[in-house]
């Protein structure tokens, strides 16, 4: 069993903005796995499917960015499941626009939505897959809140694209396959 966490803020004023590219990756696999995230369950919307063979389940919590630890914490608690088999896919102001990356643990690297999930899973020790949105010129929250611009909306929508088959690779092939898949440039 698997579950996929997409980190974002629930609302229109925040749709399509660079701290919603867990959100843009779990709206893709959803569409790829056939699986619909539309019920509201453990402070999230979440979809439940089988993908060859395995349980998945992608959740968009709803608590906005800086509480995604609460509805992390409910589900894993919830369904006992290993944090190995949790991948949480985030945005990075430290990549560059449409690159990820993918590690098997770590810390949180100053994403407070990340902060908030290892204080309460008490592990740096699950898979995360973060999307590059770019460095801010400025001011950081602005430019996390924001939305892409004409010339940077296909580079983002690659970087989501990458990081949902990213996803499907470590469900596939495990993530050591993924890493030296998707790493790389």
């Amino acid at each position: 069993m698997y579950i996929i966490a997409g980190l974002g803020n629930p609302g229109k004023e925040y749709d399509g903005t660079r701290h919603n590219m867990g959100f843009m990756a779990v709206d893709i696999l959803s569409e790829k796995l056939g699986i619909d995230v539309c019920k509201i369950k453990f402070k999230s919307l979440i979809g439940e499917g089988i993908y060859k063979g395995e349980k998945v389940i992608l959740q968009k919590p709803q608590t906005f960015m800086n509480l995604s630890g609460e509805a992390l914490y409910d589900i894993v608690n919830f369904y006992k499941i290993p944090l190995e088999n949790v991948i949480v896919i985030y945005d990075d102001k430290d990549l560059d626009l449409g690159k990820i990356r993918i590690r098997k643990k770590g810390s949180a690297g100053g994403h407070n939505g990340m902060k908030s999930i290892i204080y309460l899973l008490n592990s740096e020790d699950f898979p995360r897959i973060r999307i590059g949105i770019g460095k801010p010129e400025k001011d950081l929250v602005r430019h996390v809140l924001s939305r892409f611009n004409e010339f940077d909306r296909e580079a983002a929508y690659q970087g989501v694209l990458k990081a949902a088959q990213a996803c499907i690779d470590i469900l596939e092939n495990g993530i050591e396959h993924a890493m030296s898949n998707f790493n790389g440039g």
